[in-house]
């Protein structure tokens, strides 16, 4: 964790966990990912993935954020499912969910952060602003990959009411 840890996070090396696991691939194939979730939510985060694995849930790929030198903006440019990286919330100054492996971003291209006004920060991603299509990876309210965090406690950030994070799972819901 090169990149996505540094001293002053608030949560120590020793609590996060690297989990490796199977998934769906948008190639309709299984492939290997990777990702760090704090060690309090590690079972959890498995039962949730396993029950996308066995509903064939499509994902663009999962890999650790500091393939991406830690930077969130890279990650999500590359479509990336991934959990734990030491930052503050987006347009904040205090720490977000991610930096205390309590949250999980998913397919982050399908499912944008979309500001009040409407703006999504990454060109290729503005399609899927548009919540009403049902391109493979999408989140709906209430679908599949919803229930699943759900059925561990953790709430989406589809439902904030704006800005929306469609892509954003979390243990406190935000």
């Amino acid at each position: 964790m090169k990149h996505s840890w540094h001293p002053g996070c608030p949560v120590g090396v020793g609590d996060l966990r690297l989990i490796t696991m199977t998934y769906w691939g948008m190639d309709k194939k299984p492939h290997e990912g990777e990702m760090v979730v704090n060690e309090d939510v590690a079972g959890k985060i498995v039962k949730v993935f396993h029950k996308l694995y066995d509903e064939r849930y499509p994902i663009r790929r999962m890999e650790l954020v500091d393939k991406y030198g830690g930077s969130d903006f890279k990650s999500i440019e590359a479509d990336n499912t991934s959990a734990f990286n030491c930052r503050n919330a987006t347009g904040a100054s205090s720490w977000s969910q991610h930096a205390y492996g309590h949250a999980v971003d998913l397919n982050t291209c399908e499912n944008p952060y979309v500001h009040p006004n409407g703006h999504i920060e990454h060109p290729r991603c503005v399609k899927y602003g548009n919540r009403k299509r049902h391109d493979p990876g999408l989140i709906h309210a209430n679908d599949k990959v919803v229930k699943a965090f759900r059925s561990i406690g953790w709430g989406w950030g589809g439902s904030w009411g704006g800005p929306w994070d469609f892509q954003h799972f979390s243990a406190t819901g935000h």
